[in-house]
This record gives C-alpha cells, sequence and structure tokens, in this order.
C-alpha cells in the first residue's frame, strides 16, 4: 500500500481537484475580466457561497441518505419572505428570535417533506418535487403579491451583509460568510465524531445491512430532512440579509445550484459518501462561476447548462472514476490486512 493510499481516500481525491478546478477558474475569469482580482469580487463571491454553502450542508445529509430534496429553493424563499414580513411589521424584533424563526419555519417544512419520505415511503424526488411547487403556491397565495423592501427593515438588518468580523488588512471577511463557515465547521466535525451522524453514512451505503443491524432508518432520514429544512431557514434568513428586496421569487431555481454543489463536492448521488467540506467546495465552484458569468454579460439561463453540465459530469466521474478508485483502494487495503500476519510470523 502506498503512502498516498494510506494518507489520501478517492474522496479527498475529488476534493483537492475540485480546489484546483477553482483556482484555475479564478485565474481564466482574471484574464477575461478587468478589475477581477480586488476585494469587491471576493466579497461578491463569498456572499453569493455563504447561501448556497448553508443550504448544501443540509442538501449533504440528505443525499448521505440516498435522498434529495428538491423543496431547498422554495423553503428559502418562503422564509425570507414570511420572516422578511414579520420584521417589516416589528422592526424592534430582537435578532436572535428573527434567525430562531427562520430556523423554526424551514424546519417544520422539512417536516413535512421527512413525513412523507420516511413513514409515507413517497419517493424523496416525488414528495419534494410536489412540496417545491406547494411551498412556492402556498408563498404566492399568501403574499398577495406584496413585496417586501429595505426602506421596511431595520437598520441592523440592513447593516448584517456589510458586518466585518474578521479583518485581515484590506480584505474584510463578513459576517455571513464567517457563518456558513462555522457551519461547515460544526457539521463537518461532527459527521466524523459523532456515532449518530455516521448513520447517515451508513444508511446511505447499504439500506439493507443498516436495516438488518436495527438501525433507526425512518428517523434518520426524518431528522435529515429536518436538519435540511431547518438549514434552509437560515439560509432564507441570509438571503433576506442579503438582497433587503424580497418578491414571492425569491430563491427560484436555488436548488440546482445547491445540488450541484452538492454533488459536484464529491457526495456521492447514490448515498454513502461525501463531506459537508466537499459541499462547500462546490458551492465556491458555484458562486465563482455565478459572479464571474454574471460579470462577462452571460445569460442566466447559459449558468443554468453550465451547472446541468457539471452535474453531469460529476456523476459520471462517481460511477466511472471514483468507483475504481475505491476498488483500487479497498484491494490494497485487503493485501494490508491478509499480509500482516505473514510478515508478523517470519519474525524471529
Amino acid at each position: 500500500m502506498t503512502w498516498l493510499q494510506r494518507h489520501v481516500r478517492p474522496e479527498q481525491i475529488r476534493e483537492l481537484s475540485l480546489l484546483l478546478l477553482i483556482v484555475v477558474a479564478i485565474f481564466f475569469f482574471g484574464s477575461l475580466i478587468d478589475g477581477y482580482y480586488t476585494f469587491r469580487t471576493f466579497n461578491r463571491i463569498a456572499s453569493s457561497v455563504a447561501i448556497i454553502t448553508v443550504v448544501a450542508v443540509g442538501q449533504t445529509l440528505v443525499v448521505l441518505t440516498r435522498n434529495i430534496d428538491l423543496s431547498v429553493g422554495s423553503i428559502v424563499g418562503f422564509t425570507a419572505y414570511f420572516v422578511g414580513t414579520l420584521i417589516a411589521s416589528h422592526n424592534s424584533i430582537n435578532p436572535f428570535f428573527a434567525v430562531a424563526i427562520a430556523i423554526l419555519i424551514g424546519a417544520a417544512l422539512g417536516v413535512v417533506n421527512g413525513v412523507l419520505v420516511s413513514w409515507g415511503r413517497v419517493p424523496a424526488v416525488v414528495v419534494t418535487l410536489g412540496t417545491l411547487a406547494i411551498y412556492r403556491g402556498v408563498l404566492v397565495d399568501l403574499s398577495g403579491a406584496k413585496t417586501v423592501t429595505t426602506d421596511s427593515l431595520p437598520q441592523w438588518l440592513i447593516d448584517l451583509p456589510l458586518l466585518n468580523v474578521l479583518p485581515i488588512g484590506s480584505l474584510d471577511i463578513r459576517a455571513l460568510f464567517v457563518l456558513a463557515l462555522v457551519i461547515v465547521v460544526l457539521f463537518h466535525l461532527g459527521t466524523i465524531y459523532l456515532s449518530f451522524a455516521r448513520r447517515f453514512y451508513a444508511i446511505g451505503s447499504n439500506p439493507e445491512a443498516a436495516q438488518l443491524i436495527g438501525l433507526p432508518m425512518k428517523s434518520v432520514v426524518f431528522l435529515a430532512f429536518v436538519i435540511c429544512g431547518a438549514l434552509s431557514g437560515l439560509g432564507g434568513f441570509m438571503m433576506l440579509a442579503r438582497f433587503g428586496n424580497i418578491t414571492v421569487e425569491a430563491g427560484r431555481g436555488l436548488e440546482l445550484s445547491v445540488v450541484a454543489a452538492v454533488v459536484v463536492g464529491g457526495v456521492n448521488i447514490f448515498g454513502g459518501s461525501g463531506t459537508v467540506t466537499g459541499a462547500m467546495l462546490g458551492a465556491a465552484l458555484i458562486g465563482t462561476l455565478e459572479q464571474s458569468l454574471f460579470r462577462l454579460g452571460i445569460s442566466e439561463f447559459w449558468l443554468n447548462a453550465v451547472l446541468g453540465l457539471l452535474i453531469l459530469l460529476a456523476v459520471a466521474s462517481d460511477a466511472i472514476i471514483l468507483q475504481r478508485l475505491r476498488a483500487l483502494w479497498t484491494r490494497a487495503e485487503l493485501k494490508l490486512i491478509v499480509g500482516a500476519p505473514e510478515k508478523r510470523g517470519t519474525q524471529p
């Protein structure tokens, strides 16, 4: 077994290659766009990445269990609009209470998805495709086509996207981006060190074996959807803070960016492997492409085409390249295990 096989896993190869691709993309767009290498460009990309990353963390847990949540864009828009309406009506509301309300709304919508998938036994793609339309329809009906405007929001919310928490020289690290990083770190550590969190991987890797050993499969899948909904609710609050002006169209199409970030980030669409760190790198690539193509004046329709292409390439690489790498790593580990007793037996 080589040093590379001992210290680097197939999923880490995807993450390293993705990091290299991000660097290449930055150099490529920097050669095409004047004034690209500025702190303003970084802040624009970071603001876009923060929202996608937070929602992608929740989506990662769902995909690990061999499911998918297509309703995240509607949950983000639903939460952004109704929390925005609440804050606009009560400017004195406590900021932490507003965040809690956003998370609770998202979690409640995630409960609906989780119950239908776990106990209703309806395929996740069918459930969440339906709730995507239902949540958006409810939003349109209850909103009365009204818009949440920046001038109706309190100053603390308007200033939040510009709040710098980690000034590094001339570079300002914004609060929303730091929040996204904190969530990634917490969930990354949780999926590594918490035994309960490893159940997401166990269920996605081999559902039959997980059921045989008595894992609470329905409860784990349900929890994945609730967490995904809660983080989508938080993403809705972040969208409200970032844009201020929120219409019933808020969050529409975000599910494509989130799924692309997760799949491109190395989370196996068939479940059982991947990390939230990879999803964050996928979000960074998506955010870089979004802002860069916008600066180039390229239509949003072409951006969606690029995201679709990235998803296809990621799934193809999982099915062809990463599966072969996993098989190679497994054979090497078996040789090491089988060969170990022989080596010990030859010692005097």
